[in-house]
């Protein structure tokens, strides 16, 4: 039976709390999170390690709430269980795609920090607003500010010598 009340608590919590919501288009799509909303989380396999303190949730792992999406082969769920579940931190393995309706962003692994409410994505790493493109080896958003930091990766690591690279469109003027 705590099992079954584990596993109900940690999709839940971990859901909402890896999922966050825009709040100003000036910003990053992924400021602040609504954690009140309903979540939906389905995965082909979940595994409780309680003496552990985690969860594993593989393959296919897809979480949605209100607007945003995070998709993932395998997403590790680490918690505490000092009277109750609470979440720390998730990591992301396997095409982690997170999207929201104005911006998708895309790395080999991702990592949130719960208690410092960061998102951290790595290796390949492609942010896209519209036209827009990023690509690094690196991305932290800082759900708190909105921040958005790309980094490049070591000379070699790609094919911009390991630097942040981006495409940009510039707006049409109208006249002759």
């Amino acid at each position: 039976m705590r099992a079954s009340r584990l596993i109900i608590a940690i999709a839940a919590a971990s859901a909402s709390a890896a999922l966050a919501q825009s709040q100003s288009a000036g910003t990053s799509a992924l400021k602040g999170h609504d954690s009140n909303a309903p979540v939906d989380v389905s995965a082909d396999r979940i595994e409780v390690q309680d003496r552990a303190d985690r969860a594993i949730f593989a393959g296919n792992v897809h979480v949605r709430q209100n607007e945003l999406a995070l998709d993932t082969q395998r997403l590790t769920v680490a918690y505490s269980n000092n009277g109750g579940v609470q979440i720390q931190r998730l990591d992301a393995a396997g095409g982690v795609v997170v999207t929201s309706p104005s911006e998708k962003a895309k790395g080999n692994f991702g990592i949130y920090d719960l208690n410092r409410k960061l998102i951290t994505l790595i290796g390949d790493v492609q942010l896209t607003r519209g036209p827009n493109q990023i690509f690094g080896q690196r991305l932290t958003i800082d759900l708190d500010s909105g921040r958005a930091v790309v980094d490049g990766g070591p000379p070699g690591v790609n094919q911009s010598g390991g630097r942040v690279t981006g495409h940009f469109t510039v707006p049409k003027r109208g006249g002759n």
